[in-house]
């Protein structure tokens, strides 16, 4: 068996990893984005949004606005993570099955 053949095995493992804790940190958001927004839109009282160390009066509609364009860009970012995630698992099955092949010719 090669190392070579471990190490990239590994790499990729570790790379993946990294890659489903970003993509569960982008869920998290895109979970506290969408439930901002459901407040926002069932809220019949003034908005507010801070910024900084302030907390301002917001129009309703630019705060609506503002959370649906942080969706877009969260669905974006989990679906380029999920393409990365897909092309990972496939490199990283690949190299596992070369390995499992030279085990078995060595076992043979």
């Amino acid at each position: 068996m090669e190392p070579d053949k471990l190490q990239k095995m590994q790499f990729f493992q570790e790379n993946l990893n990294a890659i489903l804790m970003q993509k569960q940190a982008f869920q998290m958001e895109l979970s506290e984005t969408l439930s901002a927004f459901k407040e926002v839109k069932n809220s019949n009282e003034e908005v507010y949004k801070i910024i900084g160390q302030l907390m301002i009066k917001f129009p309703k509609e630019k705060i609506e606005e503002e959370l649906k364009l942080k969706e877009q860009v969260i669905n974006t970012r989990l679906k380029k993570l999920e393409i990365q995630e897909e092309k990972l698992s496939e490199e990283t099955k690949k190299i596992r099955d070369e390995i499992f092949k030279e085990q078995d010719k060595k076992a043979k």
